[in-house]
């Protein structure tokens, strides 16, 4: 054969190989075929190079292969080659990506009597990609397990069980959109049989945000146990010292109650939190009190309402997640449909169930959950 001829016959050989044709493997390789370039774990007889190419096909989806230049003097063809793949299967114990991988490398092939009887093969990037792609899977099994830490010590932080007062009922749900979260609620039992209540959420996601929601929550502890302290005030003093603490351009929102159960009075000051909704005689409104997140500026003073919940009025404590919640089309659940779901279902134990429903609903099949969402709702029983 001619220097041409065989220029040719690489030519067909790797690319129908690249578009998946392993008949030319058969067609085009002789009987005793050596591959020199070989891969860990690879065999050199044809039938152990059909297998590697088998596992290469499966591993990446070629999107395009283009052969840049050929040289040829004897029976040796040199290509040079550029190539274009998706990693969707397992290859070399790395699990597939999806992503798209540019490699360039050459061959060398020894052809006798129209037959490839060697080849030998220089991915020049295809090492330096398996070694990236480990490293990166190094790093995303070291991120996980830290997020597993963040998860459990996060969860450690939230109450195991929610407060049991005569002639109230409290119920909640908590759902962080990922492994950690932002958000935060607490039930702090204070003197004379009194209740604080918390609910906050931390800007951001992930570890930074479990980090901060940890100090945060912490700070609020310290300060509302410290003894008969007004809500406004627990904030304000919270507010300067995660404004000296805090990293910068993170925040908290945090809305803080004391209840006084015997009489039904609630006494709350805000941070810049979601205003909660009162359900009174089928009636739902906001508990308003103005003040700025927490961690932002000091100096800060927090306005301090009071509210008194007769037999059969409720609160529903609730974070951003439930509102700014979006449907296919991209519109918000929003403070207005929330606030009128809770005035048609006052009254009801399974108030969070119901309104959870009716957010799926809302979103739709395939809803991913955007940001965290908690819920904790106050109720006082009616009079038998």
């Amino acid at each position: 054969m001619s220097v041409e001829e065989n220029k040719a016959l690489v030519r067909r050989f790797l690319e129908e190989q690249a578009r998946g044709n392993l008949g030319v493997i058969d067609e085009l390789l002789s009987p005793d075929f050596v591959d020199r370039g070989l891969l860990p774990g690879q065999g050199p007889t044809r039938e152990d190079f059909k297998r590697a190419v088998t596992e290469i096909l499966e591993a990446f989806s070629i999107i395009s292969f283009t052969i840049e230049e050929q040289i040829a003097e004897g029976d040796t063809v040199v290509t040079k080659y550029s190539e274009r793949s998706v990693i969707r299967g397992e290859f070399a114990g790395l699990p597939p990506t999806g992503t798209e991988e540019n490699f360039e490398g050459i061959y060398i092939h020894r052809i006798s009597e129209g037959k490839i009887t060697e080849e030998w093969s220089q991915a020049n990037t295809l090492h330096t990609t398996l070694e990236r792609l480990e490293q990166e899977m190094s790093e995303r099994e070291r991120v996980e397990q830290e997020l597993r830490v963040a998860q459990r010590i996060q969860h450690a932080l939230l109450p195991r069980n929610l407060p049991e007062l005569e002639g109230w009922e409290i119920t909640h749900a908590y759902r962080p959109a990922r492994e950690v979260g932002g958000d935060f609620y607490d039930f702090l039992p204070l003197s004379e049989g009194r209740l604080g209540l918390i609910i906050g959420d931390v800007s951001g996601k992930g570890i930074p945000a479990a980090l901060v929601m940890a100090n945060t929550q912490s700070v609020l502890r310290a300060i509302a146990r410290r003894g008969d302290i007004a809500p406004g005030l627990v904030l304000a003093e919270a507010n300067e010292v995660l404004f000296t603490y805090l990293p910068p351009n993170m925040f908290a929102t945090c809305f803080y109650a004391v209840l006084d159960p015997a009489e039904g009075r609630l006494r709350y000051a805000n941070a810049g939190h979601n205003l909660p909704c009162c359900w009174h005689e089928g009636v739902a409104t906001e508990l308003r009190a103005s003040g700025m997140p927490l961690g932002l500026m000091p100096a800060m003073d927090y306005e301090e309402k009071e509210r008194t919940l007769v037999p059969g009025d409720g609160v529903l404590l609730y974070s951003d997640g439930l509102v700014e919640a979006h449907d296919p089309q991209r519109e918000m659940f929003g403070t207005s449909r929330m606030v009128e779901f809770v005035g048609a279902n006052p009254g009801k134990t399974t108030l969070i169930a119901s309104l959870l429903a009716e957010l799926r609903q809302f979103a739709g099949e395939g809803w991913e959950q955007e940001d965290d969402i908690t819920l904790l709702t106050l109720q006082r029983h009616r009079s038998s």
